[in-house]
């Protein structure tokens, strides 16, 4: 595994935003890329940036406990983004909880289908008189 030195990657953040690449790299997606360098790893587990809008940065947080404690330290995570990004391109953050994930269902077999007892309908065979039969057996029924 390949260690990145934090100021290398500070100054390519830098030098990424203040390139005009709209074509190529999206203000967005420049943005989501530096949260992982900004917070660390082992933040980054628990937190993910989805989105920017209007300079907000949408992050999804596991749960109510992260959304608070990250919520906290906002203002020092925001600093931290604008040194790897530059000035300008994120002015607020909003955490939100990520939606929950259902785990992995074990397969379940399907049950040996159970032959059906044959129906009298079937035994017409014409397929319109068939249908009729079978609605007004319905409607007797109900």
């Amino acid at each position: 595994m390949v260690k990145l030195n934090p100021v290398l990657m500070e100054r390519a953040g830098k030098a990424l935003a203040k390139l005009k690449l709209s074509d190529a790299i999206s203000t967005e997606g420049l943005a989501c890329a530096a949260w992982s360098a900004a917070v660390g790893k082992r933040i980054a587990t628990h937190a993910a940036a989805r989105t920017l809008v209007r300079g907000s940065l949408i992050v999804e947080v596991d749960d109510a406990v992260w959304q608070k404690q990250l919520f906290h330290l906002r203002f020092d995570i925001l600093a931290k983004l604008s040194t790897v990004l530059g000035a300008g391109i994120i002015q607020d953050l909003e955490f939100r909880m990520a939606t929950p994930r259902r785990p992995p269902q074990p397969a379940q077999r399907l049950q040996e289908a159970k032959p059906k007892a044959p129906d009298e309908a079937d035994r017409i065979e014409d397929p319109g008189m068939r249908i009729v039969y079978k609605q007004a057996r319905k409607k007797a029924s109900a």
